[in-house]
């Protein structure tokens, strides 16, 4: 508390020393208190050959964006906010973007700005990020705060933008509380009328990709199956990981179905991939469905699902209707028990999981790591991880270094025998 009030005190001393004594509402000097500084009352433009005056943000909504050139998530991002910051630039719209760099250095800081289209606080000044940093308790990066033009209440600005954007993209701007309430209400409309047939087919396409190429299956050939539309590429690691573990149980849930003559599983690859030959490549590894490279549907998907990161293994029910955006967590954790991953399974399994983890020992210690693990659970301390094992997902039970966090799966844990040497 006593930090915020002596923030808030710094930010009127500052603003009075601006305007020589002038005291009027600080409300209507809000973006020149947050982003300009005592030496400096301009921004970069994006090429950085010209300077562009804090007051000249004065009645429009903007985006504060947190961010860093070695991040990967930053620049997959970068390229979200590009499209929309440019789209709102061409309807005329009242919306800027200053960059806050976490950058290491200048060459990093200049080679990523190059990237956007929009405003930056110089590198330089160290001071004025760090006061971002704390007024808007930035914790991890990309970050998009949003800040109405006419609101002065902390409680009147969003912090959600990156989510918000890959949620809804331009349409979710002016971003005030109506708009979202809006949007959101029309998400939940369409999801309460999903069906497999408006997902996964369009004007031009009924029909997905079967092996051998190009052979072709008609989307209606799925209906009333458990379908995993699984959202990956090539080019992403933890995708090529976790693909084979997905082909091991499909074959599986599909044995367990043939053996029940039942044939009421099947997955859908929905690529990201960079070029038709990285598709090919890909998918013809893959023993299930696949939605055309570069379809329409692919974007459409992605957006409404709001999946940021791949891989990402969703399952739609017989009805058509979403039962979980967790398939690879449920798969990681439960294999091809995990099938028909309802919530009534899910609630058994991790019930049966609690009950075999209670007879783990309480600590253990790791041939891939130097410190004791401790046992934890969503109770005390444990909760979604990436295995620092395996690199696959996690949730729940787990053994965690309380020294440096490390946490890996229990069924990863290969105990250190009496006499051998941990890692160092």
């Amino acid at each position: 508390m006593k930090l915020e009030e002596d923030n808030r005190r710094s930010l009127v001393m500052v603003d009075e020393e601006k305007t020589n004594g002038d005291t009027r509402n600080i409300s209507s000097f809000r973006f020149s208190s947050l982003l300009a500084s005592r030496d400096r009352d301009f921004l970069l433009s994006h090429d950085g050959t010209l300077q562009v005056k804090v007051s000249e943000l004065e009645g429009k909504v903007i985006g504060l964006y947190f961010s860093a050139n070695w991040y990967p998530p930053c620049r997959n991002f970068n390229q979200v906010l590009a499209g929309v910051y440019e789209q709102l630039k061409e309807n005329g719209s009242n919306f800027e973007v200053v960059f806050v760099s976490s950058d290491e250095n200048l060459d990093a800081f200049n080679n990523y700005r190059a990237l956007m289209p929009w405003l930056s606080i110089p590198f330089s000044d160290l001071e004025t990020k760090k006061a971002l940093d704390r007024k808007f308790n930035i914790e991890g990066v990309p970050c998009l705060v949003i800040l109405q033009p006419k609101d002065d209440k902390e409680e009147a600005t969003l912090h959600d933008g990156v989510d918000l954007l890959y949620r809804f993209g331009v349409q979710a701007f002016p971003f005030t509380k109506e708009r979202l309430e809006e949007l959101k209400m029309q998400e939940k409309e369409k999801h309460e009328s999903q069906t497999l047939t408006n997902l996964l087919t369009n004007h031009d396409r009924d029909y997905l990709f079967a092996h051998p190429a190009p052979k072709q299956v008609p989307v209606a050939s799925l209906i009333g199956k458990t379908i995993g539309l699984f959202f990956s590429a090539q080019w992403c690691r933890p995708g090529m990981k976790f693909t084979p573990k997905l082909i091991s149980i499909y074959h599986k849930i599909k044995q367990m179905l043939r053996e029940r003559e039942s044939e009421d599983f099947e997955i859908v690859f929905v690529s990201t991939d960079r070029d038709q030959e990285g598709f090919d490549s890909y998918f013809n590894t893959m023993p299930w469905l696949a939605l055309p490279f570069g379809d329409p549907t692919i974007k459409t998907l992605t957006k409404y699902f709001d999946v940021q990161g791949i891989p990402c293994l969703i399952i739609i029910g017989p009805n058509g209707k979403t039962i979980t955006k967790n398939g690879r967590n449920l798969i990681n954790l439960y294999q091809e028990n995990a099938y028909p991953f309802t919530e009534a399974k899910v609630e058994l399994l991790e019930k049966q999981m609690e009950e075999e983890f209670k007879s783990l020992p309480r600590s253990e210690y790791h041939v891939g790591h130097k410190h004791e693990l401790n046992l934890v659970t969503e109770g005390t301390g444990g909760g979604p991880y990436i295995c620092c094992d395996c690199d696959e997902q996690g949730s729940g039970w787990a053994y965690q270094c309380l020294e440096c966090g490390y946490e890996v799966h229990p069924k990863c844990v290969r105990v250190v025998e009496p006499g051998s040497t941990r890692a160092r």
